[in-house]
């Protein structure tokens, strides 16, 4: 027997013009809204995209767009691409400019920061989760302070810290020193020195810390992916030469950038402990219980339960971090200002002295359009590479 198919009923005319009201009605409530994001948002990112795309300088700041007086004697030549093609190929008369070291610092930055941030992180919140650990809502509360404490305060404090006369870093290692009758040396220029530390041995330390488990992490990623064979090499020459140009970045890199890390450490991992915590505590008591009547030790219920379920929320602010990281302006700005000699410039810091060091608002325009696509691709690839806005139970 067939089934014979029934026709909707038709909406009444009242039905219909209900249905209008509140959409219209809909509409109205977000329109205050929307106006404001396109006067506070949308509005100066399109006047930053024409800058961009204009000779924009300091006599072109009686330029108004809706004062048409203006137009003839200060509006801005167009120069079409010529900003971005200065830009991306170090073609300004800035002192120590070069995008490509910058971009290669800036991407090394970043990476060996949100390292450690997640590492110490994860470590102090798996520590913080133990029952036994007495005061531990007090440590809580303590740990976060770096992170609740404004970032300029912060970077005033480990300038001072910094010091090369009366720093408390090299008060504290004199006095090791002096405790223990180590000969470390106590007269470093931690924010001027232009060498790199112990002929680059730190360095290269560093580079094998940081450089090896994120080569593992992503060359996993490539193997587990579904795609063919010959397809998951192409990327291979890209992440070799990427991990060569981090790995000399890291051993020339001067003093300085070992301060910055250093402080820039101490300000993130709070953040992920804050992320850490909340997912551990999320974590059913149950699945520890039953691992343990299957005879599961510390270790095996640590990467069989508690670090998968860690990952769903780990990965979101794994990328949160990058991207904080990738434009911290106060750490960098307030303590080393980019010295020395460029050698410690983010891309955010630089853009910032186009702005109002050089007064050259239509590169620096350009030069913010381009660092938006190359932070776009970076978080494009991190969560490729980690699949973070997947479902994790599959």
């Amino acid at each position: 027997m067939m089934d014979v198919p029934v026709p909707l009923p038709t909406p009444s005319p009242t039905a219909r013009r209900k249905r209008v009201t509140e959409s219209v009605r809909a509409w109205l409530y977000i329109l205050p809204a929307g106006l404001l994001m396109l006067v506070i948002t949308m509005f100066p990112q399109l006047y930053q995209m024409w800058m961009a795309f204009t000779d924009y300088r300091l006599a072109n700041l009686r330029f108004n767009i809706f004062n048409s007086e203006t137009w003839e004697k200060f509006a801005p030549p167009i120069v079409w691409f010529d900003n971005f093609v200065k830009v991306l190929t170090s073609d300004l008369a800035i002192e120590n400019y070069d995008f490509v070291r910058l971009l290669k610092f800036n991407v090394t930055w970043t990476m060996a920061n949100v390292f450690f941030h997640v590492i110490l992180g994860v470590v102090i919140a798996l520590a913080l989760n133990n029952k036994v650990l007495f005061g531990r809502k007090f440590y809580r509360a303590v740990f976060v302070l770096p992170w609740a404490i404004p970032g300029l305060i912060i970077a005033f404090t480990w300038r001072n810290m910094f010091d090369r006369r009366f720093g408390a870093i090299n008060q504290i290692i004199s006095r090791i020193n002096t405790a223990f009758g180590t000969a470390f040396p106590t007269d470093n220029r931690w924010l001027d020195a232009t060498e790199p530390p112990g002929g680059g041995g730190p360095g290269i330390v560093l580079s094998l810390v940081v450089i090896l488990p994120l080569l593992i992490m992503v060359l996993n990623s490539l193997y587990k992916a579904r795609m063919p064979f010959l397809l998951k090499l192409l990327p291979v020459p890209i992440i070799a030469w990427v991990v060569a140009e981090m790995f000399k970045m890291i051993v020339i890199s001067p003093m300085a950038f070992w301060a910055v890390l250093i402080a820039n450490i101490w300000l993130g991992w709070p953040f992920m402990t804050v992320i850490a915590t909340g997912a551990l505590q999320s974590i059913p008591e149950e699945l520890y219980e039953a691992a343990r009547m299957d005879g599961a030790t510390g270790w095996q219920q640590l990467v069989n339960i508690t670090l998968p379920l860690l990952r769903p929320a780990m990965l979101p602010a794994i990328m949160v971090g990058t991207i904080w990281t990738f434009n911290n302006f106060n750490v960098i700005f307030f303590i080393t200002q980019g010295g020395p000699f460029g050698r410690t410039e983010l891309l955010v810091t630089q853009a910032y002295k186009l702005v109002f060091t050089q007064r050259l608002y239509g590169v620096a325009a350009a030069f913010s359009i381009v660092v938006f696509f190359v932070l776009l691709i970076i978080t494009l690839l991190q969560n490729r590479v980690t699949r973070a806005t997947e479902a994790y139970y599959e």
